[in-house]
């Protein structure tokens, strides 16, 4: 007698054999392990965060505030981190990386539109007039003429000096060569900013007008052309902001020389570059001659009636002073 079997019915006896056998081991293991039973929902540790809430707060700060303290964390009122006194040393300098000893800057107030002068600034013209230079021939009063919030190159009436003198410096200065121009080369538009009376910023009107390069606008004289030609046309009012860091002397003996950089209509044009010396001379190699520490800034005259307005100027100082100072 042949037994018929039904395929579909032993796999589903299969099946259900092998799930019950299935669910007693786990049952089993669960019992020998202490385990809660897969099916029943696990119950969060003790001090847990509950279900759907952010875990970790609590740790977190706790580990940060010891680490804060180990570098030396100092506080506000408010507990916000001003400065610490243990972080790694900064080589070079007497200070820590965020030393809370460290002099924070003195607050200015900056210039209320651009090109404005901030409230640290000495203004050497303020539309008014010429009280705080003088002539450089003689130093009576300058004599240049003064028009409606601008001054004139006085032609063939000689340079104008500051009745103050300084050293290392920031100058703000706007200018206008002659419109419409004259002239060719470096008879056209020509004047000069001169730190110390004795290294020179080149003004000139180099709107197509071709010179010896390091002769053109913006030129340190004699020494090193700007990088680009920046120059706006006649008649078009024109800035120079020029950090100038004067030389230093000891004695006879030249210790750094003077460093020029220069942003001509907000183009950097001179990169800190390093003054040979007195630029006046052309025949010779420009040199250095020990001076004063401080002395006159000058503007030259060319005879060429060169308009100057806005005119201001920053004494530098080093970093980490004293507050307040």
């Amino acid at each position: 007698m042949r037994t018929i079997f039904n395929r579909s019915r032993v796999r589903r006896f299969i099946s259900v054999t092998a799930g019950v056998a299935l669910a007693i081991a786990l049952g089993k293991l669960d019992a020998r392990q202490g385990q809660t039973p897969a099916t029943q929902t696990p119950q969060p540790a003790a001090g847990a965060p509950a279900q759907g809430q952010r875990g970790g707060q609590n740790q977190q700060p706790a580990a940060a505030r010891n680490n804060a303290a180990e570098q030396g964390a100092v506080r506000n009122a408010e507990g916000a981190i001003i400065g610490f006194t243990a972080l790694a040393e900064i080589p070079g300098t007497p200070w820590r990386i965020h030393d809370i000893a460290r002099p924070h800057p003195r607050v200015i107030t900056p210039g209320a539109t651009p090109g404005a002068a901030p409230s640290d600034a000495i203004v050497l013209f303020d539309g008014k007039d010429l009280s705080k230079w003088v002539s450089a021939r003689g130093g009576q009063d300058a004599a240049w003429p003064v028009k409606d919030g601008y001054f004139e190159t006085g032609a063939g009436s000689g340079s104008i000096v500051t009745r103050e003198k300084f050293g290392d410096v920031q100058l703000h200065v706007e200018f206008a060569t002659p419109s419409p121009g004259r002239g060719s080369s470096q008879d056209r538009g020509n004047s000069g900013v001169r730190f110390m009376d004795r290294y020179e910023v080149q003004v000139l009107d180099s709107y197509e007008n071709v010179t010896y390069a390091d002769g053109q606008a913006a030129a340190i004289y004699g020494e090193y052309p700007p990088l680009v030609n920046a120059a706006r046309k006649p008649g078009e009012w024109q800035t120079y902001d020029i950090v100038f860091e004067a030389p230093k002397f000891n004695g006879a003996t030249l210790l750094a020389p003077a460093y020029i950089t220069v942003f001509w209509n907000g183009v950097l044009v001179q990169h800190r570059r390093p003054v040979m010396g007195s630029t006046s001379a052309t025949t010779t190699q420009h040199s250095y001659t020990p001076h004063d520490p401080e002395l006159p800034l000058a503007l030259q005259d060319h005879n060429h009636p060169v308009h100057y307005r806005n005119i201001w100027i920053r004494r530098l100082a080093g970093y980490d002073l004293p507050e307040g100072k």
